[in-house]
């Protein structure tokens, strides 16, 4: 796994001085009890994230309701929100990249824990959300975009600046879980596959059963049973 540079680690630290490092999340539960705007655990990849296309896979449960916009997913840049996942106050849910989103209809995040997967690709602009193992249609989003390194990944807050600008309507409350991620598209059936637990590629970018992360605020580690 990737050690963040002393760099890195310093200024994140001056910006939010309660932090924990830590490695490996497997058979583990990332618990986002509350509504903040301070809690969030910062996700170190194993590569640089300039990415021409990306499968992101997640398990995760909410109870907050279909009204409130909630963030899934948050990747940022100095200047740009470089590849964030939200589920909207209209249910819908969305990605965006630098820009306009793309929006999707898709079963309900509820309080059981739902399987959820985004491709992308750059060639085509081809991207699709993939619920239980099934895929949405495909919609064409930025062909020829490519997402760029030398940021911070999130879960449970928006950055609207770097490593700033948190808001507590749009926190992510629930829990979330086997995070991984590839700097390609997945086929249907490793996809399927990764759905019902059986052994996949590892994730190159984020492998959550070696994930290098920080935690800070009221986030718990539980065991996932």
């Amino acid at each position: 796994t990737k050690t963040p540079d002393a760099a890195y680690h310093c200024s994140l630290f001056y910006l939010y001085p309660m932090f924990i490092f830590l490695m490996g999340l497997e058979d583990k539960v990332l618990v986002f009890p509350y509504e903040t705007d301070f809690s969030y655990v910062a996700l170190i990849p194993q590569k640089e994230m300039a990415l021409k296309a990306f499968t992101l896979c997640m398990r995760v449960a909410t109870e907050l309701p279909e009204e409130r916009q909630i963030i899934l997913f948050a990747y940022r840049t100095a200047d740009y929100d470089e590849l964030n996942v939200w589920r909207e106050k209209d249910g819908r849910v969305s990605f965006y990249m630098s820009g306009d989103g793309s929006f999707f209809h898709l079963p309900p995040l509820t309080t059981f824990r739902t399987s959820l997967c985004l491709t992308w690709e750059s060639r085509t602009g081809l991207a699709a959300f993939w619920v239980e193992g099934k895929r949405s249609t495909y919609q064409v989003y930025k062909p020829g975009h490519t997402i760029r390194p030398k940021g911070t990944v999130l879960l449970g807050q928006d950055p609207d600046k770097h490593l700033g600008g948190l808001e507590a309507v749009q926190s992510f409350v629930g829990e979330v879980t086997d995070l991984n991620m590839w700097d390609f598209v997945l086929s249907r059936s490793m996809i399927q596959a990764w759905h019902y637990g059986h052994k996949v590629p590892k994730g190159n970018i984020f492998d959550w059963a070696t994930i290098d992360y920080e935690l800070s605020g009221n986030v718990m580690v539980v065991d996932d049973d």
